[in-house]
């Protein structure tokens, strides 16, 4: 009788064997994600890093947005998740100078939106630093602030951070997801949008996994 249980115990186990294999196979490199050749350095080895690179001014960037604002709040806290701006123009740069003085600035919260609607809804250009600074003014940050935050070295040192790290990443297009500094998601590769998101947390999974051994 005992062996019959182990035996049926066994058979209703194998299907759930076979769907771990199957998860396990379900995205791969190459295909459904690339491998960065040469691993980037991430900014807390204690957790596993997620970075979405993205340009105010793509209007995929700020279609992907509200599906990322909802993937990041069902992350577990050893997920350390945050935005890297593109840049391969001048006005991209510019964009980049806005989005580090506005994290200096603490007006994160109201000027993220603003420069995405800015930028794709209004098609306004916003390339040059007196349109930026009226957009700043607009949310309350006084003019004085903005120029000396915008032209700080603080944010001109970030921006440079930020640009060779895209080029580290191989950054082709906008947005693309970077995981732990090892895999990087576009959706041409993944399919869509919302799969660029299942492609990323099957590998914070496969990170997690590797980390807990």
């Amino acid at each position: 009788m005992i062996r019959r249980f182990t035996f049926m115990a066994y058979l209703l186990l194998v299907p759930l064997m076979a769907c771990s294999q199957q998860e396990a196979d379900q995205y791969i490199a190459g295909q459904n994600y690339d491998v960065i050749e040469t691993p980037v350095r991430t900014r807390d080895s204690n957790k596993i890093e997620v970075v979405e690179v993205f340009w105010y001014g793509c209007p995929h960037c700020y279609n992907f947005e509200p599906l990322v604002v909802q993937w990041e709040k069902t992350q577990q806290d050893d997920v350390d998740f945050w935005a890297s701006p593109a840049m391969w123009s001048s006005a991209m740069q510019m964009h980049a100078k806005a989005f580090y003085a506005a994290q200096a600035l603490n007006v994160m919260d109201k000027l993220h939106n603003a420069l995405f609607t800015t930028l794709v809804v209004e098609k306004k250009p916003l390339n040059s630093e007196a349109q930026i600074q009226a957009l700043f003014t607009d949310y309350g940050v006084t003019a004085e602030a903005f120029s000396k935050t915008f032209n700080s070295f603080g944010v001109n040192s970030q921006v440079k951070q930020a640009d060779a790290r895209a080029r580290s990443y191989g950054i082709t297009g906008t947005p693309e997801m970077i995981v732990n500094g090892k895999y990087r998601v576009t959706a041409s590769k993944a399919g869509s949008q919302a799969k660029m998101l299942e492609v990323v947390s099957f590998l914070v999974n496969k990170e997690r996994a590797a980390m807990a051994k």
